[in-house]
């Protein structure tokens, strides 16, 4: 790269692709999420929508979000951090034409990587009974088109298929190829159910980046990043452990709040200077008193 030319998240992401050790990232669905993984030292950061569905809604991930609201949630979540960021895009919320505005608007807004899968809209979380695929030709064609529309951004291009609940491993397997041939960067194999099928997917794409995806109480075997990377997967998503924790957390504080009816001799609670630290507070008293604010 010429030297004064600051490199695009997407070319940071390809980067830490290169590397040799499988990439952990943590889901999240806002922005201080996000800046407690950077804060943590993770490399990369990725968005939930099912996380995202939940905290902006209230509601499951059932295909409610539209391309505006996951736009400007992801692009708020993406200028937050200066690590890299991965969006769900869903489907790309629409036929090939809307995948292409999908992505631009996703480069603009600096996101690294985008996941676009191959489900009928509305799509559904891909743990979830009830999923139905498009035909991989038209996928292919999405795929195809998220290609053309990311320029010269270096943005990663992930291909999920949730055929493996409608149509089987085999099938799923035979989209991935398909999808990889028209030019994604990574494949997702969306809920695999077995140790034994995640090596089938690795053992079918050996110089593939592979994507697992952890949701506790879902689909896929809970195996650890180490044991992944050994069958052969260079990403494993975490993409709604945190939202479950803070679900856990803050019904026993507000259990606590209602039945004690004081905070005094709550535990566990974050120190309000150390959540100033972490918003940056100390930084904008500082710009304030600079500019006379």
């Amino acid at each position: 790269m010429p030297l004064g030319v600051e490199q695009t998240s997407g070319q940071k992401l390809r980067q830490l692709l290169a590397r040799p050790e499988i990439l952990v990232i943590p889901g999240v669905y806002d922005c201080l999420g996000a800046k407690l993984v950077e804060q943590l030292g993770f490399d990369v950061v990725a968005t939930s929508g099912f996380g995202i569905a939940a905290s902006n809604l209230g509601l499951p991930d059932y295909g409610f979000l539209t391309v505006t609201e996951m736009l400007y949630t992801v692009g708020r979540i993406a200028q937050s951090v200066s690590i890299p960021l991965i969006a769900d895009m869903d489907t790309g919320y629409g036929n090939a034409l809307n995948v292409i505005r999908t992505v631009k608007e996703a480069v603009q807004l600096g996101v690294a990587g985008v996941i676009l899968e191959d489900q009928e809209w509305p799509k559904k979380c891909g743990h979830f009974e009830g999923k139905r695929v498009i035909s991989m030709a038209e996928h292919a064609g999405k795929i195809r088109a998220a290609v053309q529309a990311r320029g010269d951004s270096g943005l990663v291009i992930i291909a999920r298929t949730d055929a493996r609940a409608q149509l089987g491993l085999e099938e799923a397997i035979r989209r991935g190829s398909t999808y990889i041939e028209a030019g994604a960067d990574a494949l997702f194999v969306e809920a695999p159910q077995s140790v034994e099928e995640l090596q089938t997917i690795a053992s079918a794409f050996p110089d593939v980046p592979l994507i697992a995806n952890i949701v506790e109480g879902g689909k896929t075997p809970q195996i650890s990043a180490s044991e992944l990377q050994q069958l052969g997967f260079k990403i494993v998503f975490f993409p709604v452990t945190a939202l479950l924790a803070v679900t856990q957390t803050m019904t026993a504080c507000l259990r606590h709040i209602k039945e004690q009816g004081t905070t005094a001799n709550l535990q566990d609670l974050v120190k309000f200077k150390d959540f100033q630290e972490l918003m940056g507070v100390p930084k904008y008293l500082q710009m304030e008193k600079q500019f006379g604010g």
